[in-house]
């Protein structure tokens, strides 16, 4: 970890956290993903090796602990990044965001941050499986199944067999647009973007179901909190 030889606070506090893709990870514990391979699924195209070495730095740091049974906790000062991660998140959906390229769309990633995500309660408790289909993902990314049950949600990425109550089937890019707040669900379905087939009972809440990513929503907030700085 590169110092950048100041005692400001702020220059100590990135010589930690914004070391390469050491954010991102703090964005998935917080989000309450605990074991080392349910982090991986949140940042996709980092190396193991880089993600332990990242962890490494965050346990020396204070910022999490690990335990007997290799899971990985927040500490307290881990949980006081939350409302920094949110607010970097909001501050990046009102003013950093651009075009999706090809490179920025990730199919499982997008599936894994529904999973965690989407409204349960919204379905009936007995069990409902939503298939998703891209038809424009790469092989072996293209179908997924999620399966609520419960109040519990299961991500599939092989058929799990169930009878299906719901198919959507959109480009993944609209889907993403979707996710982040950029375009509504029903506004897709009325332009023909996405096709929806199923039962009318259940696909009239399936945009409460999927609400969207907490920090894109957090980005429609009108007003950003401000601080005083005293010069």
């Amino acid at each position: 970890m590169k110092a950048y030889g100041q005692f400001c606070p702020l220059a100590q506090a990135t010589q930690l956290l914004c070391e390469r893709w050491t954010l991102l990870v703090a964005r998935e514990l917080i989000a309450g993903s605990t074991r080392f391979s349910e982090l991986q699924k949140g940042v996709p195209l980092m190396s193991p090796t880089l993600l332990s070495t990242r962890l490494k730095q965050l346990i020396n740091a204070g910022v999490i602990t690990r335990d007997e049974n290799n899971t990985y906790h927040l500490t307290q000062s881990g949980q006081e990044l939350r409302p920094i991660v949110e607010l970097m998140g909001s501050w990046g959906h009102r003013w950093a965001r651009t075009k999706l390229e090809l490179d920025d769309l990730d199919a499982s990633l997008l599936m894994w941050d529904m999973r965690r995500s989407i409204d349960s309660s919204k379905f009936p408790v007995r069990r409902i499986v939503v298939q998703f289909e891209y038809p424009d993902a790469p092989k072996g990314a293209r179908d997924w199944w999620l399966v609520s049950e419960n109040n519990d949600i299961d991500l599939c990425l092989d058929d799990p067999g169930y009878e299906i109550d719901i198919i959507i089937k959109s480009p993944l890019a609209t889907m993403t647009a979707v996710w982040t707040c950029q375009k509504k669900f029903n506004q897709c379905v009325n332009a023909g973007d996405i096709s929806v087939a199923g039962d009318p009972k259940l696909t009239r809440h399936l945009e409460d179901w999927l609400q969207s990513s907490l920090l894109s929503r957090l980005g429609t907030v009108k007003e950003m909190p401000t601080l005083n700085w005293k010069i």
